[in-house]
Protein backbone atom coordinates (compact mmCIF):
# COMPACT_ATOMS: atom_id res chain seq x y z
CA UNK A 1 0.00 0.00 0.00
CA UNK A 2 1.09 3.49 -0.77
CA UNK A 3 1.39 5.52 2.03
CA UNK A 4 0.75 9.17 1.21
CA UNK A 5 1.94 11.23 4.88
CA UNK A 6 1.58 14.63 4.40
CA UNK A 7 4.35 16.92 6.15
CA UNK A 8 3.65 19.81 7.68
CA UNK A 9 5.44 23.47 8.60
CA UNK A 10 5.26 26.66 9.85
CA UNK A 11 3.26 29.50 8.15
CA UNK A 12 6.47 31.45 8.26
CA UNK A 13 8.43 28.77 6.44
CA UNK A 14 6.05 28.11 4.11
CA UNK A 15 5.62 31.87 2.95
CA UNK A 16 9.46 32.15 2.42
CA UNK A 17 9.16 31.58 -0.54
CA UNK A 18 7.57 34.75 -1.27
CA UNK A 19 9.73 37.16 -2.77
CA UNK A 20 9.23 40.82 -3.55
CA UNK A 21 8.27 41.74 -6.78
CA UNK A 22 6.08 38.07 -6.78
CA UNK A 23 2.17 37.54 -8.34
CA UNK A 24 0.75 35.79 -5.20
CA UNK A 25 -2.77 34.00 -5.81
CA UNK A 26 -5.47 34.32 -2.82
CA UNK A 27 -8.11 31.78 -2.45
CA UNK A 28 -11.12 33.60 -2.17
CA UNK A 29 -14.63 34.08 -0.29
CA UNK A 30 -15.43 31.57 2.74
CA UNK A 31 -12.03 29.84 1.65
CA UNK A 32 -9.95 32.71 1.83
CA UNK A 33 -6.66 31.24 3.74
CA UNK A 34 -6.74 34.48 6.24
CA UNK A 35 -4.19 32.65 8.78
CA UNK A 36 -1.95 32.77 6.00
CA UNK A 37 -2.86 36.51 4.99
CA UNK A 38 -2.14 37.47 8.53
CA UNK A 39 1.61 36.05 8.56
CA UNK A 40 2.13 37.23 4.84
CA UNK A 41 1.43 40.55 6.70
CA UNK A 42 3.58 40.13 9.00
CA UNK A 43 6.38 39.77 6.23
CA UNK A 44 5.39 42.98 5.11
CA UNK A 45 8.72 44.89 6.10
CA UNK A 46 10.81 42.67 4.00
CA UNK A 47 8.96 42.55 0.86
CA UNK A 48 8.25 45.26 -1.98
CA UNK A 49 5.46 45.42 -4.78
CA UNK A 50 3.83 41.45 -4.18
CA UNK A 51 0.83 41.54 -6.59
CA UNK A 52 -1.97 40.02 -4.74
CA UNK A 53 -4.45 38.76 -7.22
CA UNK A 54 -8.06 37.30 -6.08
CA UNK A 55 -11.71 36.86 -6.88
CA UNK A 56 -13.53 38.47 -3.77
CA UNK A 57 -12.24 37.76 -0.62
CA UNK A 58 -14.04 37.37 3.18
CA UNK A 59 -12.69 38.64 6.28
CA UNK A 60 -9.96 40.86 6.93
CA UNK A 61 -7.48 42.00 4.39
CA UNK A 62 -4.48 43.33 6.25
CA UNK A 63 -2.05 43.35 2.87
CA UNK A 64 -4.56 46.15 1.64
CA UNK A 65 -3.97 48.75 4.64
CA UNK A 66 -2.60 51.92 3.86
CA UNK A 67 0.33 51.14 5.96
CA UNK A 68 1.72 48.43 3.62
CA UNK A 69 1.21 50.45 0.34
CA UNK A 70 5.40 49.59 0.08
CA UNK A 71 4.49 45.99 0.69
CA UNK A 72 1.79 44.56 -1.56
CA UNK A 73 -0.15 46.05 -4.12
CA UNK A 74 -3.92 44.49 -4.88
CA UNK A 75 -4.89 43.26 -8.14
CA UNK A 76 -8.14 42.59 -7.99
CA UNK A 77 -10.55 40.31 -10.44
CA UNK A 78 -13.74 40.99 -8.22
CA UNK A 79 -13.47 43.89 -5.65
CA UNK A 80 -14.84 42.93 -2.41
CA UNK A 81 -15.42 44.93 0.95
CA UNK A 82 -11.81 44.54 2.34
CA UNK A 83 -9.97 45.82 -0.41
CA UNK A 84 -12.33 48.43 -1.79
CA UNK A 85 -10.67 51.45 -0.62
CA UNK A 86 -6.97 50.07 -1.38
CA UNK A 87 -8.30 49.43 -5.38
CA UNK A 88 -9.72 52.95 -5.62
CA UNK A 89 -7.23 54.82 -3.72
CA UNK A 90 -4.20 53.88 -5.92
CA UNK A 91 -2.87 50.95 -3.59
CA UNK A 92 -4.32 48.60 -6.00
CA UNK A 93 -6.58 48.30 -8.83
CA UNK A 94 -9.40 46.15 -10.71
CA UNK A 95 -9.65 43.62 -13.77
CA UNK A 96 -12.87 43.66 -15.55
CA UNK A 97 -13.03 40.18 -16.64
CA UNK A 98 -15.57 37.45 -17.18
CA UNK A 99 -15.53 34.74 -14.15
CA UNK A 100 -15.02 32.07 -17.07
CA UNK A 101 -12.25 34.04 -18.53
CA UNK A 102 -10.06 34.09 -15.35
CA UNK A 103 -9.26 30.62 -15.40
CA UNK A 104 -7.20 30.97 -19.23
CA UNK A 105 -5.22 33.90 -17.66
CA UNK A 106 -3.26 31.61 -15.35
CA UNK A 107 -3.01 28.90 -17.84
CA UNK A 108 -2.19 30.83 -21.23
CA UNK A 109 0.55 32.66 -19.19
CA UNK A 110 -1.25 36.14 -19.62
CA UNK A 111 -1.52 36.65 -15.62
CA UNK A 112 1.68 34.05 -14.77
CA UNK A 113 1.49 33.28 -10.80
CA UNK A 114 4.64 32.80 -8.90
CA UNK A 115 2.49 31.34 -5.97
CA UNK A 116 -0.43 30.47 -4.70
CA UNK A 117 -2.38 30.19 -1.43
CA UNK A 118 -5.33 27.60 -0.99
CA UNK A 119 -7.10 26.51 1.66
CA UNK A 120 -7.92 22.94 1.81
CA UNK A 121 -9.82 20.02 3.84
CA UNK A 122 -7.12 17.11 5.42
CA UNK A 123 -5.89 14.33 2.88
CA UNK A 124 -7.95 11.39 2.74
CA UNK A 125 -6.30 7.90 2.90
CA UNK A 126 -5.06 8.02 -0.84
CA UNK A 127 -3.41 11.77 -0.32
CA UNK A 128 -6.15 13.49 -2.01
CA UNK A 129 -7.02 17.27 -0.19
CA UNK A 130 -10.55 18.72 -1.00
CA UNK A 131 -10.91 23.02 -2.17
CA UNK A 132 -13.77 22.53 -0.72
CA UNK A 133 -16.32 25.26 -0.77
CA UNK A 134 -14.16 27.45 -3.62
CA UNK A 135 -13.07 25.79 -6.69
CA UNK A 136 -13.93 28.36 -9.18
CA UNK A 137 -10.12 30.00 -10.23
CA UNK A 138 -8.38 28.38 -7.74
CA UNK A 139 -8.11 25.03 -9.47
CA UNK A 140 -6.61 26.59 -12.32
CA UNK A 141 -4.19 28.87 -9.73
CA UNK A 142 -2.73 25.55 -8.45
CA UNK A 143 -2.84 23.92 -11.61
CA UNK A 144 -0.76 26.91 -13.13
CA UNK A 145 1.29 28.45 -10.03
CA UNK A 146 5.06 27.42 -9.80
CA UNK A 147 4.67 27.12 -6.05
CA UNK A 148 1.50 26.03 -4.19
CA UNK A 149 0.92 26.38 -0.60
CA UNK A 150 -1.65 24.70 1.31
CA UNK A 151 -3.48 26.02 4.40
CA UNK A 152 -4.73 22.71 5.77
CA UNK A 153 -8.15 22.89 7.93
CA UNK A 154 -10.59 19.92 9.55
CA UNK A 155 -13.38 22.66 9.16
CA UNK A 156 -12.98 22.93 5.71
CA UNK A 157 -15.65 20.78 3.97
CA UNK A 158 -14.55 18.24 1.72
CA UNK A 159 -16.43 18.46 -1.46
CA UNK A 160 -16.67 16.80 -4.57
CA UNK A 161 -16.08 17.50 -8.51
CA UNK A 162 -13.14 19.09 -9.47
CA UNK A 163 -12.12 20.29 -6.54
CA UNK A 164 -9.77 17.17 -5.39
CA UNK A 165 -6.20 18.15 -5.33
CA UNK A 166 -3.07 15.84 -4.45
CA UNK A 167 -0.75 16.39 -1.37
CA UNK A 168 2.04 16.06 -4.79
CA UNK A 169 1.15 19.54 -5.89
CA UNK A 170 1.89 21.06 -2.48
CA UNK A 171 5.14 22.34 -1.91
CA UNK A 172 4.05 23.44 1.36
CA UNK A 173 1.66 22.52 4.08
CA UNK A 174 0.27 24.71 7.16
CA UNK A 175 -2.21 23.49 9.71
CA UNK A 176 -4.60 25.52 11.11
CA UNK A 177 -8.18 24.57 12.98
CA UNK A 178 -10.33 27.92 12.11
CA UNK A 179 -14.29 28.43 11.63
CA UNK A 180 -14.91 29.69 7.75
CA UNK A 181 -16.12 32.98 7.50
CA UNK A 182 -20.41 33.00 7.37
CA UNK A 183 -22.53 35.15 5.55
CA UNK A 184 -26.31 34.86 5.92
CA UNK A 185 -28.66 37.22 4.28
CA UNK A 186 -32.10 35.11 4.46
CA UNK A 187 -31.99 36.52 7.93
CA UNK A 188 -32.54 40.02 6.68
CA UNK A 189 -34.86 39.87 3.81
CA UNK A 190 -36.46 43.34 3.64
CA UNK A 191 -40.56 43.72 2.48
CA UNK A 192 -38.78 45.39 -1.06
CA UNK A 193 -36.58 42.66 -1.71
CA UNK A 194 -39.45 40.18 -0.45
CA UNK A 195 -41.80 41.35 -3.52
CA UNK A 196 -39.19 41.29 -5.87
CA UNK A 197 -38.27 37.88 -4.88
CA UNK A 198 -42.17 37.00 -5.27
CA UNK A 199 -41.97 39.24 -9.08
CA UNK A 200 -39.26 36.66 -9.99
CA UNK A 201 -40.72 33.27 -8.40
CA UNK A 202 -43.66 34.18 -11.53
CA UNK A 203 -41.24 34.26 -13.96
CA UNK A 204 -40.50 30.98 -13.26
CA UNK A 205 -41.33 27.70 -14.80
CA UNK A 206 -41.29 23.99 -13.14
CA UNK A 207 -38.60 22.13 -14.28
CA UNK A 208 -36.30 25.40 -14.58
CA UNK A 209 -32.71 25.56 -13.56
CA UNK A 210 -31.70 27.97 -11.55
CA UNK A 211 -28.48 30.78 -11.79
CA UNK A 212 -28.42 32.86 -8.82
CA UNK A 213 -25.87 35.05 -6.59
CA UNK A 214 -25.76 36.05 -3.16
CA UNK A 215 -28.13 37.92 -1.20
CA UNK A 216 -31.17 39.60 -0.20
CA UNK A 217 -33.16 39.12 -3.69
CA UNK A 218 -31.76 35.78 -4.07
CA UNK A 219 -32.77 34.70 -0.87
CA UNK A 220 -36.21 36.29 -1.34
CA UNK A 221 -36.68 34.12 -4.68
CA UNK A 222 -35.99 31.26 -2.75
CA UNK A 223 -38.54 31.52 -0.50
CA UNK A 224 -40.95 32.15 -2.73
CA UNK A 225 -40.41 28.77 -5.01
CA UNK A 226 -42.00 26.59 -2.18
CA UNK A 227 -44.99 25.54 -4.60
CA UNK A 228 -42.33 24.99 -7.33
CA UNK A 229 -41.76 21.62 -9.11
CA UNK A 230 -38.58 20.05 -10.56
CA UNK A 231 -36.34 22.71 -10.14
CA UNK A 232 -32.48 22.20 -11.23
CA UNK A 233 -29.40 24.40 -10.30
CA UNK A 234 -26.80 25.48 -12.10
CA UNK A 235 -24.89 28.15 -10.66
CA UNK A 236 -21.51 29.97 -10.13
CA UNK A 237 -22.56 29.92 -6.11
CA UNK A 238 -25.77 29.74 -3.96
CA UNK A 239 -26.18 30.04 -0.39
CA UNK A 240 -28.27 29.07 2.41
CA UNK A 241 -31.52 29.86 0.47
CA UNK A 242 -31.64 26.41 -1.67
CA UNK A 243 -31.20 24.26 1.69
CA UNK A 244 -35.03 24.53 2.75
CA UNK A 245 -36.31 23.45 -1.57
CA UNK A 246 -33.62 21.04 -1.39
CA UNK A 247 -35.02 18.96 1.85
CA UNK A 248 -39.21 19.82 0.91
CA UNK A 249 -38.28 18.44 -2.95
CA UNK A 250 -38.40 21.12 -4.81
CA UNK A 251 -35.39 21.02 -6.07
CA UNK A 252 -34.57 17.64 -7.77
CA UNK A 253 -32.17 18.73 -10.18
CA UNK A 254 -34.01 15.39 -12.68
CA UNK A 255 -34.65 17.89 -15.42
CA UNK A 256 -31.28 19.37 -16.33
CA UNK A 257 -29.40 18.24 -18.66
CA UNK A 258 -25.62 19.37 -17.45
CA UNK A 259 -24.65 16.77 -14.33
CA UNK A 260 -28.13 15.62 -14.25
CA UNK A 261 -29.40 14.38 -10.38
CA UNK A 262 -26.69 17.00 -8.78
CA UNK A 263 -25.95 20.47 -8.27
CA UNK A 264 -23.49 22.19 -10.34
CA UNK A 265 -21.46 25.17 -8.80
CA UNK A 266 -18.08 27.35 -8.76
CA UNK A 267 -18.43 28.52 -4.87
CA UNK A 268 -20.76 28.32 -1.97
CA UNK A 269 -20.68 30.85 0.63
CA UNK A 270 -23.44 30.65 3.59
CA UNK A 271 -23.08 29.53 7.04
CA UNK A 272 -22.02 26.32 9.08
CA UNK A 273 -25.15 24.62 8.55
CA UNK A 274 -24.44 25.10 4.81
CA UNK A 275 -20.72 23.93 4.79
CA UNK A 276 -21.80 20.61 6.62
CA UNK A 277 -24.46 20.09 3.87
CA UNK A 278 -22.39 20.16 1.38
CA UNK A 279 -19.32 18.11 3.32
CA UNK A 280 -18.76 14.77 1.35
CA UNK A 281 -22.47 15.78 -0.79
CA UNK A 282 -22.07 13.58 -3.64
CA UNK A 283 -25.37 16.05 -4.71
CA UNK A 284 -22.82 18.86 -4.82
CA UNK A 285 -20.11 19.00 -7.76
CA UNK A 286 -17.73 22.23 -7.69
CA UNK A 287 -16.56 22.88 -10.66
CA UNK A 288 -14.70 25.60 -12.23
CA UNK A 289 -15.92 28.49 -13.51
CA UNK A 290 -14.78 27.82 -16.88
CA UNK A 291 -16.81 24.94 -17.19
CA UNK A 292 -19.88 26.09 -15.14
CA UNK A 293 -19.58 29.60 -16.11
CA UNK A 294 -19.07 28.51 -20.07
CA UNK A 295 -22.39 29.91 -22.06
CA UNK A 296 -21.92 26.94 -24.11
CA UNK A 297 -22.41 24.74 -21.47
CA UNK A 298 -25.20 26.82 -19.82
CA UNK A 299 -27.49 26.71 -22.62
CA UNK A 300 -27.79 23.15 -22.83
CA UNK A 301 -29.90 23.14 -19.66
CA UNK A 302 -33.54 23.74 -20.39
CA UNK A 303 -35.52 26.67 -19.01
CA UNK A 304 -32.10 28.78 -17.38
CA UNK A 305 -33.29 31.17 -15.53
CA UNK A 306 -30.63 34.17 -14.37
CA UNK A 307 -30.71 36.31 -11.45
CA UNK A 308 -28.27 39.13 -11.38
CA UNK A 309 -28.44 42.55 -10.00
CA UNK A 310 -27.60 45.92 -10.55
CA UNK A 311 -26.14 49.33 -9.65
CA UNK A 312 -28.24 51.41 -12.11
CA UNK A 313 -30.04 50.59 -15.37
CA UNK A 314 -30.52 53.40 -17.68
CA UNK A 315 -33.95 54.02 -19.77
CA UNK A 316 -32.37 51.99 -22.51
CA UNK A 317 -31.60 49.21 -20.80
CA UNK A 318 -27.44 49.21 -19.75
CA UNK A 319 -26.83 47.85 -16.81
CA UNK A 320 -23.99 49.01 -14.59
CA UNK A 321 -23.27 46.28 -11.88
CA UNK A 322 -19.63 46.97 -10.58
CA UNK A 323 -19.38 50.57 -10.35
CA UNK A 324 -20.99 53.60 -8.93
CA UNK A 325 -19.07 56.30 -11.12
CA UNK A 326 -15.65 55.45 -11.52
CA UNK A 327 -15.78 53.94 -7.74
CA UNK A 328 -15.12 50.05 -8.45
CA UNK A 329 -17.44 48.26 -6.37
CA UNK A 330 -17.45 44.86 -7.32
CA UNK A 331 -16.68 42.90 -10.65
CA UNK A 332 -18.32 41.59 -13.76
CA UNK A 333 -18.09 38.09 -11.94
CA UNK A 334 -20.71 36.02 -13.91
CA UNK A 335 -23.43 38.12 -14.79
CA UNK A 336 -22.72 38.53 -18.69
CA UNK A 337 -22.25 34.48 -19.15
CA UNK A 338 -25.36 33.79 -17.40
CA UNK A 339 -27.60 36.21 -18.59
CA UNK A 340 -26.66 35.30 -21.84
CA UNK A 341 -26.72 31.25 -21.47
CA UNK A 342 -30.15 31.51 -20.09
CA UNK A 343 -30.82 33.54 -23.06
CA UNK A 344 -29.83 31.25 -25.59
CA UNK A 345 -31.21 27.95 -23.20
CA UNK A 346 -34.70 26.85 -24.21
CA UNK A 347 -37.03 28.86 -22.66
CA UNK A 348 -34.92 30.19 -21.28
CA UNK A 349 -34.85 33.85 -18.85
CA UNK A 350 -31.93 36.36 -18.12
CA UNK A 351 -33.19 38.94 -15.56
CA UNK A 352 -31.84 41.57 -13.96
CA UNK A 353 -33.44 41.65 -10.27
CA UNK A 354 -33.02 45.19 -8.43
CA UNK A 355 -35.04 47.54 -5.79
CA UNK A 356 -35.78 51.20 -7.24
CA UNK A 357 -34.43 53.31 -5.23
CA UNK A 358 -30.84 53.35 -3.32
CA UNK A 359 -30.89 53.11 0.15
CA UNK A 360 -30.78 57.17 0.20
CA UNK A 361 -33.70 57.16 -2.22
CA UNK A 362 -32.06 57.95 -5.59
CA UNK A 363 -33.90 55.93 -8.37
CA UNK A 364 -31.53 53.46 -9.72
CA UNK A 365 -33.51 53.57 -13.31
CA UNK A 366 -31.95 56.85 -14.59
CA UNK A 367 -31.97 58.85 -17.90
CA UNK A 368 -28.03 58.16 -17.98
CA UNK A 369 -25.64 55.68 -16.31
CA UNK A 370 -23.20 57.71 -14.37
CA UNK A 371 -20.24 59.35 -15.86
CA UNK A 372 -17.26 57.13 -15.49
CA UNK A 373 -19.42 53.63 -14.77
CA UNK A 374 -18.88 50.77 -16.76
CA UNK A 375 -21.66 48.78 -18.24
CA UNK A 376 -21.26 45.07 -17.00
CA UNK A 377 -24.40 43.73 -19.42
CA UNK A 378 -25.57 45.85 -22.58
CA UNK A 379 -28.55 46.36 -23.77
CA UNK A 380 -29.24 44.30 -26.07
CA UNK A 381 -28.55 41.06 -23.91
CA UNK A 382 -30.99 42.66 -21.26
CA UNK A 383 -34.44 40.35 -21.57
CA UNK A 384 -36.19 41.03 -18.04
CA UNK A 385 -35.82 43.93 -15.11
CA UNK A 386 -37.60 43.50 -12.43
CA UNK A 387 -38.31 45.72 -9.75
CA UNK A 388 -40.64 45.66 -6.72
CA UNK A 389 -43.19 47.49 -8.90
CA UNK A 390 -43.34 44.93 -11.53
CA UNK A 391 -41.62 43.20 -14.38
CA UNK A 392 -40.46 44.91 -18.00
CA UNK A 393 -39.74 43.17 -20.55
CA UNK A 394 -36.98 44.88 -23.13
CA UNK A 395 -36.37 42.21 -25.59
CA UNK A 396 -37.46 43.20 -28.86
CA UNK A 397 -38.29 46.65 -28.14
CA UNK A 398 -36.98 49.79 -29.44
CA UNK A 399 -35.49 52.96 -27.21
CA UNK A 400 -38.74 54.71 -26.37
CA UNK A 401 -40.49 51.41 -25.28
CA UNK A 402 -37.94 50.18 -23.13
CA UNK A 403 -38.04 53.98 -21.59
CA UNK A 404 -41.55 53.67 -21.01
CA UNK A 405 -41.33 49.82 -19.65
CA UNK A 406 -38.37 50.71 -17.32
CA UNK A 407 -40.60 54.05 -16.39
CA UNK A 408 -43.49 51.64 -15.35
CA UNK A 409 -41.21 49.90 -12.50
CA UNK A 410 -39.69 52.97 -11.40
CA UNK A 411 -40.27 54.37 -8.02
CA UNK A 412 -43.88 56.21 -8.21
CA UNK A 413 -41.70 59.41 -6.88
CA UNK A 414 -38.68 59.24 -9.78
CA UNK A 415 -41.48 58.59 -12.93
CA UNK A 416 -42.90 62.13 -13.76
CA UNK A 417 -38.83 62.88 -14.03
CA UNK A 418 -38.10 60.17 -16.12
CA UNK A 419 -40.79 60.68 -18.00
CA UNK A 420 -39.57 64.24 -18.64
CA UNK A 421 -35.79 62.66 -19.28
CA UNK A 422 -37.43 60.46 -21.62
CA UNK A 423 -39.24 62.72 -23.82
CA UNK A 424 -36.40 65.65 -24.07
CA UNK A 425 -34.60 62.51 -25.61
CA UNK A 426 -36.70 60.54 -28.03
CA UNK A 427 -39.23 63.30 -28.46
CA UNK A 428 -42.53 61.77 -27.59
CA UNK A 429 -43.03 58.54 -25.34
Amino acid sequence: MIHHTPVYTSAEEALSVIKSGNRVFLHGSAATPQYLIRKLAERAHELRQVELVSISTFGEMPCAEEQYAESFYINSLFVSANVREAVNSGRGDYVPIFLSEIPQLFRLGIMPLDVAIVHVSPPDRHGYCSLGVSVDIAREAVKSAKHVIAQVNPQMPRTHGDALIHIRRFHSMVQVNEALPEVDYSQKITSVEETIGHNVAGLIEDRATLQMGIGGIPDAVLKSLTNHKGLGIHTEMFSNGVLPLIESGVITNEHKHILRGRIATAFIAGNRSLYDFVDDNPLITMLSTDFVNDVAVIKQNPKVVAINSAIEIDLTGQVVSDSIGTYHYSGIGGQMDFIRGAALSEGGKPIIALPSVTAKGVSRITPFINQGAGVVTTRAHVHYVVTEYGVAYLFGKNLRQRASELIRIAHPDHRERLEQEAYKRFKTL
